[in-house]
């Protein structure tokens, strides 16, 4: 065979086996999205203030200005959302304009699905409790991992907090979910589950709007590539309500979070919150 026919044909072959290998990874974001959607409540209750009177005096304020009185307590949330995504440090940012929606199922986990660009680059893929992949172009592999328990712990870390002010009713108390009141505008709630734990501090306002969280995260964004805890954690503002919770519109969070080392290397601003429902026969 001609040697540029050889070629050809060993770059179709190629571009076939990237293209659906891509289409897998669709086709598992779409199922792990319908199985965190599917642990959505059926029948929530409603919320009542007796559920909070117990907790300490921030915490108990927090969740009265997040959830009406009356409101189903949907645990499961889809946001989607655009922003800017930081690919370099904070004198160098490198964001890249971004579109994405997410499912947050706390304690169980998140797929966040995105699309961004610069200029005539274009990045896709998703991040999840189980991996991390992304795509350039559509169809280069540029980053895959996942499937251990560094990733898992530094996954935890990102969606229990995202939860803080995106999916309050699964923070509300019961097993495996602790407050405490560490003064009087902060507290601090503690999540266990399957072997991984984690604390966020939540700085709240008089009328307890949440203002910035905070957290040690497992993470190795750092010059040694090593994980390790440090702290990580973001500010909240431009408030509304999405059936019956009040949410954040405007998010920005990143690693070293309180040190000079610190950049926003994610900020989203929210388009829509929604609460997807159980089909039952």
């Amino acid at each position: 065979m001609n040697p540029v026919a050889v070629v050809l044909v060993a770059l179709v072959l190629a571009g076939g086996i990237l293209l659906g290998w891509r289409i897998l990874d669709h086709l598992d974001d779409r199922k792990a999205m319908h199985g965190l959607a599917a642990r959505q409540p059926v029948h929530p209750p409603s919320f009542d203030v007796a559920l909070v009177e117990d907790l300490p005096e921030p915490a108990r304020r927090y969740f009265l200005y997040m959830i009406e009185p009356g409101t189903p307590l949907y645990k499961v949330a889809r946001i989607t959302m655009n922003g800017r995504f930081g690919m370099g440090d904070r004198d160098n940012p490198n964001y890249l304009d971004f579109s994405a929606t997410q499912i947050l199922a706390m304690p169980e986990g998140f797929v966040w699905k995105m699309r961004a660009r610069r200029g005539l680059m274009r990045v896709s893929g998703s991040d999840s409790q189980r991996w991390t992949r992304f795509w350039l172009m559509g169809l280069l592999p540029v980053a895959r991992m996942g499937g251990d328990l560094d990733h898992a712990r530094s996954a935890f870390g990102r969606y229990v907090a995202e939860a803080v002010f995106w999916s309050p009713a699964s923070l509300l108390p019961g097993p495996g979910i602790v407050w405490e009141g560490l003064h009087a505008d902060c507290a601090r709630v503690t999540v266990q589950h399957r072997g991984l734990s984690l604390s966020v501090d939540l700085k709240v306002a008089p009328d307890g709007q949440p203002m910035e969280v905070r957290f040690e995260r497992w993470s190795h964004a750092n010059p040694e590539n090593q994980y390790r805890l440090q702290p990580f954690g973001g500010y909240l503002s431009e408030f509304r309500s999405f059936g019956g919770f009040r949410m954040p519109t405007h998010v920005e969070a990143g690693h070293h979070f309180g040190t000079d080392q610190y950049f926003p290397f994610s900020v989203a601003d929210v388009t829509a919150v929604d609460y997807p429902q159980v089909r039952t026969q």
